[in-house]
């Protein structure tokens, strides 16, 4: 099994997902140039966010203990900061992915509405769900339009 992660400058990489969510975590953010600390996920292609690393270093029990319990077989997905706000400020989902807009606009949109901020285009968008060691009810009819994107980063 294994997925691909996109970041940076229009990177990516594929990753074995059968290890350790420590591992997996500790991995992709030492690739994407993380903060040790920093909260990261991945925003698959479907609109899905899986949070890796919350609730890691206090070894909740309810989490599950691989990576592949989490994300699709060969699925491609971008690496994501979550930046908590402080102050009362909302949390902010931010792209490793360099120009998202570009590669993907579906997904630009999606950590847009995440971050509470409100799209740029004249389209509405329905949220489909986070993961955190399950999935919660999104809509399934939910059109599929990036099946390039695999093709544009090879």
């Amino acid at each position: 099994m294994f997925i691909t992660v996109m970041f940076g400058a229009g990177c990516w990489e594929l990753v074995n997902p059968w290890c350790s969510l420590v591992t997996l975590t500790a991995h992709l953010r030492q690739r994407g140039q993380v903060l040790p600390d920093a909260t990261v996920a991945l925003l698959g292609k479907d609109g899905h966010l899986v949070i890796l690393s919350k609730d890691l270093e206090e070894g909740a029990s309810q989490e599950p203990s691989t990576g592949s319990t989490l994300l699709q077989e060969r699925g491609t997905y971008v690496l994501v900061q979550i930046i908590n706000g402080e102050d009362g400020a909302p949390t902010r989902y931010e792209s490793l992915l360099e120009n998202l807009e570009d590669w993907c606009p579906e997904l630009a949109e999606e950590l847009c509405w995440l971050s509470g901020v409100p799209p740029t285009g004249n389209r509405r968008r329905r949220r489909t769900g986070t993961r955190r060691g399950h999935q919660e009810q999104g809509s399934p009819s939910r059109p599929q339009r990036l099946g390039s994107l695999l093709s544009r980063t090879r």
